[in-house]
């Protein structure tokens, strides 16, 4: 998620059926969220077709429009756990994995977070929504929590497990007598007009086939309706009658609609389906459509319908008897963008690969995404099959000469895309495997100076710094000093002085080198090592997270304990330490960021710095002495104060940042813009930013 500033955008991220492109711009002062819509898994029928996804939702209408739904213009939260439909007050009801609740009527929302903030121990997630007579039915971990949909308030919770403990709930209906939960501990039913259903030894436990956990309770023309062991049963004369098993398939969701059940299901090799019964038990439809439908997590029927929200494929619709699948999918960048951004030519690139704090894989499927006049596209395994095996693309970079693609796979090796064209570096090139490791290519961080040499962190190799010239020849460099695991990661190109400025990982500190008029040679070659302490470098800690170089040629360092810049960049080989600028912040004084993780560092157009860290986003002047903006999830639309990734679109004034958030709605993105100038967040959304100065646009 250039200029002066200003237009954030989170993001989360196929392009896949149905999509609206975002060409048109946004008015001055407000968001437009970038997040994944791919990642549906539920759908429901109310005035509307409503699919959840775990950033964010999106509706459908009988003219086939797609609306969203964010925490920039009708949510109050993000991570959606689960969603249901007020048939008597016409509301969508949208539970968060927090237990936060928001109740959408018309244009209105309406929140009741008492569930959030409630002191009661226990497990407060929401596993279904049953609503009936003005009231919701939550299904949740400790018991079944009953809201009032009218004045919007908790009425009552039922901890109803076996001796009055909290037993998890995942299904709950009623018919005109009585009340039925789906437990843990099995079937519980109790009648409708008992006047104290909060005392457990009222609800009495129903025989079933199978003694232990229910998944699904429904009712189907006044019949139970029951999911066991992957069997679904249904009751007729007080006896339970096997309607569905198919072996090897193993029931992913249950759903009761327009008369008949639907059955998501998926085989441990990864085959999908969705099948709907009649109350007989005979199959009605079965829709089998890989790549459509890889891992459904629910269907319904409606209006000759039948839809299907799946975890890769988005949301769908059937034709019952025939006619047209048709898919929606809200256009937005697919995966969790969490990796190095580069932005080149107006076309804005990111990995979705990552690696956790230890440098070990994640093993992340998703490629690359890019965004380009408006449209978001992935490249990655589902839909590329030559990177079926190049998992965790962590960083990127391209040529604007030519505009060919450079990504590195973190144990694939390195990806080049040249007129449309895929080719993988391994075994075939002077890349090297990770030593302890081998087999795994590890290509940790980009850079293209401005002779278009690229140069190659090697994570792990024997030589971690690879050099690919512009003529094709390869060369590998290997510093002078013990790193642990050769780690090296991010680069940052010093062009002016012939030197590059390496993180290595693992507490290693930060590296320049220094080549020679001969690149492919290390006769002349120069290498320091920056590390903690006065005279060794002096960085505020040995642990670097980022890099960024500023308009006059300074080096800003992010660690784990702050940030440290070094000014001497023309000659580092002499007796060149790290400042630590010291901040002032109302009457108190201190280094700056000290005790923060400084994730990320961009510099704009006036040279002032933005800062991503675990604590939100920041804005400080120029020599970092002043604080210039704070943005949290508090006094912004931003979906999480984890802020991984930062970068600048200069010459179109832009600018975004990727956020990363431990919450479902990790991954997407959020647009800011102010006056003329753009700042994009990627992370889980978009949003804008009112405040900031306006500055000329550069050159």
């Amino acid at each position: 998620m250039m200029c002066r500033i200003a237009n954030i955008i989170i993001a989360l991220l196929l392009l896949v059926g149905n999509i609206t492109a975002q060409k048109a711009p946004v008015p001055i002062g407000q968001w437009r969220e970038h997040l994944n819509y791919q990642n549906t898994f539920q759908v429901v029928k109310g005035d509307k077709i409503y699919a959840a996804t775990e950033a964010a939702l999106f509706s459908v209408d009988t003219d086939s429009e797609i609306s969203r739904y964010t925490k920039i213009n009708r949510l109050s939260d993000i991570g959606v756990q689960q969603i249901g439909w007020d048939e008597t007050h016409q509301q969508l009801i949208v539970a968060y994995k927090n237990s936060n609740l928001d109740f959408l009527k018309n244009d209105l929302t309406k929140n009741l977070s008492d569930i959030q903030k409630s002191s009661i121990a226990g497990d407060k997630r929401i596993n279904a929504i049953y609503c009936s007579d003005g009231n919701a039915f939550l299904s949740t971990g400790l018991g079944i929590i009953v809201v009032n949909t009218i004045k919007y308030e908790i009425r009552d919770t039922w901890i109803i497990g076996n001796n009055g403990n909290q037993v998890n709930i995942n299904a709950f209906c009623q018919d005109n007598q009585r009340y039925y939960a789906a437990t843990a501990e099995g079937l519980k039913s109790i009648a409708r007009n008992n006047t104290n259903p909060a005392n457990f030894r009222n609800w009495n436990t129903v025989f079933t086939p199978y003694t232990g956990n229910l998944s699904f309770v429904g009712l189907l023309n006044n019949q139970l309706v029951i999911t066991q062991r992957d069997r679904v049963f249904i009751q007729e004369n007080n006896q339970w009658k096997l309607l569905f098993q198919e072996s090897g398939w193993n029931i992913l969701n249950t759903t009761i609609s327009e008369n008949q059940i639907s059955i998501c299901l998926r085989t441990i090799s990864g085959n999908s389906k969705v099948v709907f019964l009649n109350k007989e038990g005979n199959i009605q439809k079965s829709i089998a459509e890989p790549g459509v439908i890889s891992f459904p997590g629910s269907a319904i029927l409606s209006d000759g319908k039948a839809w299907v929200a799946d975890q890769f494929g988005g949301l769908s619709s059937f034709g019952i008897t025939g006619g047209n699948t048709e898919s929606f999918i809200p256009n937005g960048p697919n995966g969790i963008p969490s990796g190095d951004i580069h932005i080149s030519n107006g076309r804005f690139l990111q990995g979705t690969g990552a690696v956790n704090n230890a440098w070990n894989y994640l093993y992340k499927r998703e490629g690359y995404i890019e965004f380009t006049d408006g449209i978001w596209k992935n490249t990655g395994s589902i839909n590329t099959p030559a990177l079926d095996t190049v998992l965790d693309i962590i960083t990127i970079t391209s040529n604007p000469i030519d505009e060919t693609i450079w990504a590195g796979s973190y144990g694939g090796g390195l990806i080049q895309k040249k007129d449309n064209q895929l080719q993988i570096f391994k075994q075939n090139s002077s890349l090297e495997a990770a030593v302890g490791d081998p087999g795994n290519y590890r290509v940790s961080g980009l850079v293209l100076d401005n002779q278009q040499n690229l140069w190659i962190s090697n994570y792990g190799a024997p030589k971690p710094l690879k050099l690919l010239s512009k003529n094709n020849e390869w060369a590998g460099f290997s510093p002078p000093v013990t790193l642990l695991e050769n780690a090296l990661a991010q680069i940052i190109s010093d062009d002016e002085n012939k030197q590059l400025w390496i993180q290595s990982p693992k507490g290693n500190g930060l590296l320049v080198y220094q080549y020679g008029n001969n690149i492919l040679s290390a006769a002349d070659d120069r290498w320091k090592l920056f590390k903690q302490g006065a005279g060794n470098g002096n960085l505020p800690s040995n642990n670097v997270l980022s890099l960024s170089k500023d308009r006059d040629n300074t080096i800003w360092i992010g660690t784990d304990d702050g940030i440290g810049i070094i000014q001497c960049t023309d000659n580092p080989f002499s007796s060149c330490d790290a400042i630590l600028p010291i901040i002032q912040q109302d009457q108190f004084a201190g280094f700056l960021f000290k005790g923060q993780q400084v994730q990320s560092i961009a510099v704009d157009g006036a040279n002032r710095k933005w800062i991503g860290t675990q604590n939100g986003a920041w804005l400080i002047s120029p020599d970092g002495k002043n604080i210039v903006h704070h943005f949290t999830v508090s006094n912004s639309p931003l979906l999480s104060n984890d802020v991984k990734k930062l970068a600048l679109i200069r010459k179109q004034a832009k600018f975004i940042l990727p956020l990363s958030m431990d919450c479902a709605a990790t991954g997407q993105l959020q647009l800011l813009h102010h006056k003329n100038s753009k700042m994009y967040w990627f992370f889980p959304i978009p949003y804008r930013l009112n405040t900031m100065d306006k500055l000329p646009l550069e050159d």
